[in-house]
This record gives structure tokens, C-alpha cells and sequence, in this order.
């Protein structure tokens, strides 16, 4: 381990270990006490370091949510547990003939990130026990190839190599100035958002969380999709909210390629998940590229537009996939290197949205705080690319934000000053995967 990472490396077992449910990692101690979807695909590769049997029980509780026609919700709810709003009443999933019966789940999903973790459980069990790594790749596989079938059947009606997410939720980054335009188009009147009481401000500081009107408008969402029984061309008729998200399908691209290798692990054909990711590389160069700019931009389908916020780290991950070509790619890194992402010496990079951008906030959720995930993914784009010393510098940013602040949600980007949750999941585990580069490959 590099870093004296011994004693950091046992911080983040600790905290997985208190954060462990009896069946799944709860993202944080209170504030999120459920599964989460993504959560657990990067709590996963933390496991994989060092615990591949609660790896494979991450993945295997989140899929026991699955609903018959492949969706993979967001939250798979523990009735034990009412703390959390909005709640499965409010979700009204048995209006869908898919939902999983007594198993309650929300309606949304989150970005595919869970064949990648897949994939590197499954490599580390090759290394312990060949004939656990084939029986994990054996249970694990359908319920993938199902997950990302939804995707591209239900999301991707007209086969354009893009998949739509109907919910900010589903992109991962909730309250991101991206969807500002969006929400502010949706026109509430009285009655019809119901009364609700707000959880999240009771557990961290409300200067942090998303305002009263986002969640008006993300409950609306919700009681939209619910209204229709879940059902994708109906909802799709509609919906207020439709975008091909960057972040959303760069992460799908990725994981049909991890797909397709634990498809030949288990003498399965591989070449639908090779073509899909190939499609929807295309598609995003195709129609998700702004020249002008040198970023992968948002596209609004509701309104037939792109989405012109140039001020999002997602804009640049698409180097993640391997879907820029080098040119393209040395213009992502020159707008990470000028537009407020990576100003050398003045703060921790990279801010989820750039500082200089219209709608920054140092503090609020998705509107600029440095969070582990998305810089583990620019990470390895970074090194995909051969930018070593990019890549080195974002290595060294997750281990000396968590050094100094603990294991938050995300942090100030000038302060590094920990904010949202404490003890939170996954940024212990990406953490220990970080710390565990030195001791063998990685191949994202």
C-alpha cells in the first residue's frame, strides 16, 4: 500500500463494517439507511479488495429488487426501517406488474455501474476459488444481461444507441445545475404536490441538500411515473423530464464492454454486449459531441434541445469509456485544466461543477463539492488516455481529502473541508480500491 495506507486501510474496513446491514452496506449510517443502487456497485469494488464473499452479497441483495423486466431500482427498501423519505408509499411500485412483489423498491434507476463491479469481483475470485468465481459469474450474469436489456429495450425504444433517464435521480448527480432549466419549466400549482416532510435536513446541514422546489418537482416526477404504473411508453409520452445523460450513458458503454467479458466467462455470446457498447459510443460522439465548446453535452428530449451547461464534470467523463478519440480527448483535458476543474494549487480537484460556473456552490450537494466517485471515474479515464500526471493528482487528491476529513459524502473544493454525510460507503471502498493499485492491475 502506498500512502502509509495501513492505518487508512482499516479506517475504511471500520466503516463498512459499521455501515454493514446483515445483507447490503447502508450508503451512510442515517441518512441513507436503505440499499442505493450505484452505492452499492462502488461499495462492491471496496469489498472486492479485500472481502469478495460481501461483495458478492452486496450485489446479490441489490438484485433481489430486480423487477421482471430487467429495471434495477435506485432503493431497495429495508422494512424494518421508516426513516427515509420519500418512502416506499410514496413510490406506489405494486402499481407495476414488474415490481418484485413483497420486496419494496423505488421506480427509478441509477447509472449501470454494476457490471464493472461484477467484472472485478469476479477477477478476484479467479484468484482465490476458480469454482466461486464461476458460480458468482453464473448468478451474477443473467440478472446483468437482463438490467442492461431494460436499459436498451425500455430507454432506447428507437434504437438509437442512447438510453434516456426520466428523473434526475437516475442520473446520479440530483441536483446538478443541469437540470435546473428543466425543473424550472415544470409549472406546479397548488394540490399538486402533496404534503411532505423532509428528512435529510434533520441528519446534515440544510445549506447542503437541494431546495424545497427540487423536491417539489422530484416528487412530481415520481407521482408521474407512478400515476402511469410504471409503465415506459406511457410515461414517455409526457414526461417533463427526458434527457440522453452523458454521464449515464458513458457509464453504460463501459459496462456492456464488462458485460461482454463475463459473458465469455460463463460460454455465453458476448458480440450484443460488444455492439451495444459500440452503439452507443457512436451515438454519443454522433449526437451528444459540441465542437464549438470540446464537451459531451446533455440533450434534452422533452424539448429537442441540448442541454448548454458547459460547467459539468460529467462533460468530461465520456474519457472514462474510452469513447473520445485522442483528439477529442486532449480537448476534454484542456477544459479540465481552464475551466475551474483543475487550477493548480488553488484547492482539490475536481468540483462535480466548476467553480466559475453559473449556479456553483461550493457546499450544495452536486452543485460543486469534489466527490470520490466521479473523480475515481476521471481517474481512470485520465490514465486510459496516458494523462498519468493528471490521473496521479486525482489518485493523491482521494487520499488526502479522506486524510484530512474523514470519510464524508463529498467535500469543499477550496477548504477540502468534509460536508453531507459522515461515515459515508463508498467513499471508504473507493478509497481502499485507490490504495490498492499498487498491489495489482487495474483494467476499467
Amino acid at each position: 500500500m502506498q500512502e502509509n495506507g495501513g492505518r487508512l486501510v482499516q479506517q475504511a474496513r471500520i466503516v463498512l463494517d459499521f455501515n454493514w446491514a446483515g445483507a447490503y452496506t447502508k450508503p451512510s449510517p442515517r441518512l441513507y439507511p436503505h440499499q442505493w443502487s450505484w452505492d452499492s456497485a462502488f461499495i462492491a469494488l471496496g469489498y472486492a479488495t479485500y472481502d469478495t464473499s460481501r461483495a458478492w452479497r452486496e450485489l446479490s441483495s441489490l438484485f433481489a429488487g430486480q423487477w421482471s423486466n430487467g429495471l434495477l431500482p435506485h432503493i431497495v427498501f429495508n422494512p424494518e426501517l421508516n426513516n427515509y423519505f420519500p418512502g416506499s408509499r410514496v413510490w406506489r411500485t405494486e402499481l407495476s406488474p414488474h415490481s418484485p412483489g413483497e420486496i419494496r423498491t423505488s421506480g427509478v434507476v441509477q447509472p449501470p455501474v454494476h457490471a464493472i463491479a461484477a467484472r472485478r469481483v469476479y477477477e478476484r475470485l479467479l484468484r482465490e476459488d476458480s469454482a466461486g468465481a464461476e458460480a458468482f459469474a453464473e448468478q451474477i450474469y443473467p440478472a446483468l444481461a437482463a438490467w442492461h436489456g431494460y436499459l436498451h429495450r425500455e430507454r432506447d425504444p428507437d434504437g438509437t444507441g442512447l438510453v434516456y433517464i426520466r428523473h434526475p435521480w437516475e442520473s446520479g448527480m440530483d441536483n446538478s445545475p443541469l437540470w435546473d432549466g428543466i425543473l424550472q419549466r415544470i409549472r406546479l400549482r397548488p394540490g399538486q404536490v402533496p404534503e411532505y416532510q423532509r428528512l435529510d435536513v434533520g441528519f446534515v446541514a440544510e445549506e447542503d441538500r437541494p431546495v424545497d422546489a427540487e423536491y417539489d418537482r422530484y416528487i412530481h416526477l415520481v407521482r408521474h411515473a407512478a400515476d402511469r404504473g410504471y409503465d415506459e411508453a406511457a410515461i414517455r409520452e409526457d414526461a417533463p423530464f427526458l434527457v440522453w445523460d452523458v454521464l449515464f450513458n458513458t457509464i453504460l458503454c463501459a459496462a456492456d464492454r464488462d458485460l461482454a467479458a463475463l459473458a465469455r466467462s460463463v460460454g455465453e455470446d458476448p458480440t450484443s454486449h460488444e455492439a451495444a457498447a459500440d452503439a452507443t459510443g457512436r451515438a454519443m460522439n454522433a449526437r451528444l459531441w459540441d465542437e464549438e465548446s470540446g464537451l459531451y453535452l446533455d440533450h434534452d428530449l422533452a424539448a429537442g434541445r441540448d442541454i448548454e451547461v458547459y460547467d459539468a464534470l460529467s462533460s468530461l467523463l465520456p474519457l472514462y469509456g474510452g469513447i473520445p478519440d485522442p483528439g477529442r480527448a486532449g480537448r476534454l483535458v484542456h477544459n479540465l485544466e481552464s475551466s475551474g476543474f483543475f487550477v493548480g494549487g488553488d484547492g482539490y480537484p475536481a468540483p462535480s461543477y466548476a467553480r466559475y460556473g453559473y449556479g456553483y456552490s461550493p457546499v450544495k450537494y452536486w452543485r460543486g463539492p469534489v466527490w470520490i466517485n466521479t473523480n475515481w471515474l476521471l481517474m481512470h479515464g485520465l490514465r486510459r488516455y496516458g494523462y498519468e500526471e493528471h490521473a496521479e493528482t486525482l489518485r493523491s487528491t482521494i487520499v488526502s481529502l479522506v486524510q484530512r476529513s474523514g470519510f464524508h459524502e463529498y467535500f469543499h473544493p477550496a477548504t477540502g473541508r468534509g460536508h453531507g454525510s459522515d461515515f459515508f460507503s463508498w467513499t471508504a471502498a473507493l478509497l481502499l480500491d485507490v490504495l490498492s493499485m499498487g498491489d495489482t492491475d487495474h483494467a476499467y
